[in-house]
């Protein structure tokens, strides 16, 4: 399933590159990839038999969504029909995502590849956003104009977007790198991707994105405490803390603190997210069981808005409430439902006493999630195609029944009673 694992890379990079997928021409070739993925797998199954098909338990909630978004918009049970389409296919795009995942992923050695892309790629576009920080001049890449506005950072149009991007990829290489299971050879390699992409993040100046990595690090904190870790463990989490202050004292303490204030003064006033929030959770009382149709927050928004300053509002700043706004109670009984899925499967996995290095990769992926769903309570990122993407690919990392690779010999085996 090589072709598959190196498709679904190249879908994340895509989405990524094409400022998260946000614009109409990206998510089309998003889902129109996911689709041609999609049938190549399928003619593979259909000539190979023997193929093993793994259905992810992630999977079910997520097809009860789809099937709750499909109702509403077959029903025209929606205040927008074209807004609910457009995100039922996005929906769809992700499941057969986190489907053709649970095919192409397996072995150890099949995550361990997806691990150093994550690192490279992450430690890439996070280099990028750096560059574009020091020699910013108002355009995206250097020559793209922000026809719409925006906060950019790297190649994210929002940088709380970025920052969520980086709050997934950035325990893959940090924790690995804490616990002692990264090479001696290969430590500068992923400690550089690992200060780099801290780095970043904290210069991207998102309060959101710096608060769910502050969450991480006390949840990672406390499973090292309770691994009791030796002193090497500590020394390395200093060194790396070490690092990213020397690396932050060289861009210049006062530029990024001026940077900060700047954007702060840029970004929705507290007052009005609080409003927003408030606005969001009329709309679902007024709607409770099905809600308004997945996609029509914009259009149902402007009766509700008690605090009116003559900006569209296209998202509420808040995915829950969101999400029970536009689904109701049977969308959030589906939120629900995978959550539990995601935590009550992976957290016997990571547990501390767990010491194979499978376990702390989806113990990684697990961290970046849950980062990447605090960050939920203060943004939209579950609406950025490619963030969301990325979230469904760790959230089957952190659940998977990874198996051990298969060894050379016994495959030769295998290959030579076939011939």
């Amino acid at each position: 399933m090589k072709f598959l694992r190196i498709g679904i890379c190249a879908l994340l990079v895509f989405g990524v590159a094409a400022h998260g997928g946000v614009e109409d021409w990206a998510r089309m070739v998003l889902e129109s990839g996911a689709a041609l993925l999609l049938m190549a797998w399928a003619f593979r199954v259909y000539s190979h038999r023997e193929e093993q098909i793994v259905i992810p338990s992630l999977l079910l909630p997520l097809g009860a969504l789809l099937v709750l978004v499909f109702v509403q918009w077959a029903s025209f049970h929606t205040e927008l029909a074209y807004g609910t389409r457009t995100e039922l296919q996005l929906l769809l795009a992700d499941a057969v995502v986190l489907f053709l995942t649970a095919q192409a992923f397996r072995t150890i050695e099949d995550w361990k590849q997806f691990v150093w892309f994550a690192m490279f790629f992450g430690f890439l576009v996070c280099t990028f956003g750096i560059l574009q920080h020091l020699t910013f001049n108002g355009k995206i890449y250097w020559f793209r104009e922000m026809r719409f506005g925006g906060i950019p950072f790297g190649p994210y149009a929002n940088r709380n977007h970025f920052a969520a991007f980086a709050e997934l990829l950035i325990p893959i290489s940090l924790v690995p790198l804490l616990l002692g299971k990264v090479r001696r050879e290969r430590l500068f390699v992923v400690g550089l991707f690992t200060v780099l992409q801290i780095a970043a993040l904290l210069l991207s100046a998102s309060r959101g994105g710096i608060l769910s990595f502050g969450v991480e690090l006390a949840v990672l904190v406390t499973w090292l405490a309770l691994r009791r870790p030796d002193g090497k463990l500590l020394l390395a989490g200093g060194a790396i803390l070490l690092l990213v202050a020397l690396l932050i004292s060289w861009i210049g303490v006062r530029q990024i603190t001026q940077r900060f204030s700047a954007m702060q003064s840029l970004e929705i006033s507290t007052g009005k997210r609080a409003s927003m929030r408030g606005d969001t959770w009329r709309i679902f009382l007024d709607h409770p069981v099905l809600g308004t149709g997945l996609g029509t927050i914009e259009a149902v928004f402007p009766p509700y808005d008690t605090f009116y300053d003559g900006k569209i509002v296209n998202h509420s700043h808040n995915d829950y409430l969101e999400a029970l706004a536009e689904t109701g109670i049977l969308g959030g009984l589906c939120c629900v439902w995978f959550l539990g899925v995601l935590f009550s499967q992976a957290l016997p996995v990571v547990r501390p006493a767990q010491r194979s290095f499978a376990s702390i990769l989806q113990f990684s992926a697990l961290l970046g999630c849950l980062g990447f769903l605090v960050h939920s309570l203060f943004d939209f990122n579950l609406h950025i195609p490619v963030n969301a993407m990325l979230f469904f690919v760790l959230a089957f990392l952190a659940t998977a029944q990874i198996a051990p690779a298969a060894p050379v010999e016994v495959n030769l085996r295998s290959r030579r009673r076939n011939q």
